[in-house]
């Protein structure tokens, strides 16, 4: 049986701690240490880890010259992982993006305090990093928070808690969200259960029929010795996705198409997928909810397949617990409740966040009358976890005149800023300015009201 510690989701108000009490709490033992940077990081940078005194780890890397100048405080995704903090995680997301350092910003980022689910936790161990870094190296010009895919929910939910500080302008001036998992747990996450539900009725071996039955919602019992590479061959043997489509039995083709039809995801992201819609909820609904399902599909209609009423009439349906919605809510969901520039990035292929979700957070952001606050540019790409290098210092430098001179970006403006840095950073600007994300709906079965 796992040991990880429950939670109960906080009261958002609870949960948003002033800067002054997060600075009293944030007494790290010791004050961050030199490292030796990563080789991707330019020469003369200076490199600190750390830990900040609740768990977390963290990197932070200042570029030569840096004298309280923009610091960017990194918000990483997953989460893929679910047991303690490692420090090599923040070396990860430094490595990755290392190219903020070549613009010129200081970086930091935090490992978290944990891995597994937790919007709030985040933003605040996020915060508590902030605190440090600013209590070591002074307050800088200007803050800007990055959040990446999971971290991206992270990112919006900070940027509410801590938008005022009693009464004053928070600390951060404004926020990126590149490839971002938005619109909180629930609404991001309810395609997987979905995929849970399809996969079951077409393959039969998550779980097998001679292993013990759970509602799909849960993820895995806690006590499952199930592996990623168990879970990998099953999905091989009932689809045939790890194979070259020549080598697949006509059964296997057709059991991938159902499946992806019907989810709307690409081959290459199943696995991926379906590992987050067991081990991810193991610990969102077990471990964080104390066994409540904030998933349903209850009057979700399911289309795209070869018989899509024997589907329909097959597949497990769940019905949501409220109190365990309103809990997921309270912790992830975005009220839209910012007081400061939003721009976001997201390709518009993005296998594994779908580029719809960027209509659910504009949509809670127009509905909280802050549609202003926010700018969206759409790349044409097909990955997640990192785009073209330019698109980030255009980023950057447009989110800072729009904070310092008021000019207000646009995506036209933010992809001819791309390219004139291509000649810096090297190609790949593929800003589509005329492009508008569609509705979420139209890319996840939508739920019963």
């Amino acid at each position: 049986m796992s040991t990880l510690p429950r939670f109960c989701f906080p009261p958002l108000l609870a949960a948003a701690l002033t800067a002054a009490s997060l600075l009293a709490a944030a007494q790290p033992s010791a004050a961050p240490q030199a490292q030796a940077c990563p080789s991707e990081l330019p020469a003369g940078t200076r490199c600190y880890t750390g830990e900040d005194g609740h768990g977390a780890f963290y990197w932070m890397a200042l570029p030569a010259g840096w004298e309280r100048g923009v610091l960017v405080m990194h918000a990483h995704g997953g989460p893929a992982d679910t047991g303690p903090a490692k420090l090599e995680r923040s070396e990860e997301d430094l490595r990755r993006w290392a190219i903020t350092v070549k613009a010129g910003h200081a970086w930091a980022g935090s490992t978290y305090r944990r891995g597994g689910y937790g919007i709030t936790m985040a933003a605040e161990d996020t915060e508590r990093l902030r605190n440090i870094f600013v209590q070591h190296f002074g307050a800088p010009r200007r803050t800007l928070l990055h959040g990446q895919s999971y971290g991206a929910g992270v990112a919006s939910k900070a940027a509410e808690l801590y938008a005022t500080v009693d009464g004053r302008p928070g600390p951060y001036d404004g926020v990126l969200l590149t490839s971002g998992v938005l619109g909180g747990g629930a609404v991001a996450y309810d395609f997987r259960l979905d995929l849970r539900v399809v996969y079951q009725q077409v393959c039969h071996n998550h779980p097998r029929p001679d292993e013990p039955a759970y509602p799909l919602w849960q993820g895995l019992p806690l006590d499952s010795t199930l592996t990623r590479a168990e879970l990998a061959a099953r999905v091989d043997a009932c689809t045939g996705v790890r194979k070259p489509a020549a080598q697949r039995t006509e059964q296997q083709k057709a059991n991938l198409a159902t499946i992806l039809q019907v989810i709307r995801i690409p081959e290459g992201s199943l696995i991926g997928h379906l590992n987050w819609a067991t081990w991810l909820f193991r610990d969102l609904v077990q471990l964080r909810l104390d066994g409540r399902n904030p998933f349903g599909n209850v009057g979700a209609r399911y289309q795209g397949s070869a018989d899509d009423a024997a589907l329909n009439a097959g597949v497990a349906r769940y019905a949501a617990d409220p109190q365990a919605v309103a809990a997921l809510a309270r912790d992830s969901a975005p009220t839209g409740q910012v007081r400061v520039p939003v721009l976001t990035l997201h390709a518009i292929h993005d296998p594994t966040a779908f580029v719809e979700l960027e209509s659910a957070y504009r949509e809670t952001l127009e509905a909280a009358g802050q549609g202003e606050r926010l700018v969206q540019t759409f790349s044409e790409e097909s990955e997640h976890s990192y785009l073209g290098d330019a698109q980030y210092p255009a980023l950057f430098a447009a989110l800072l005149d729009w904070i310092d001179q008021g000019v207000k970006p646009t995506p036209t403006s933010v992809a001819a800023r791309c390219k004139a840095f291509e000649a810096s950073y090297g190609p790949g600007c593929r800003i589509r300015p005329g492009y508008r994300s569609p509705p979420l709906a139209s890319r996840v079965t939508p739920r019963q009201p």
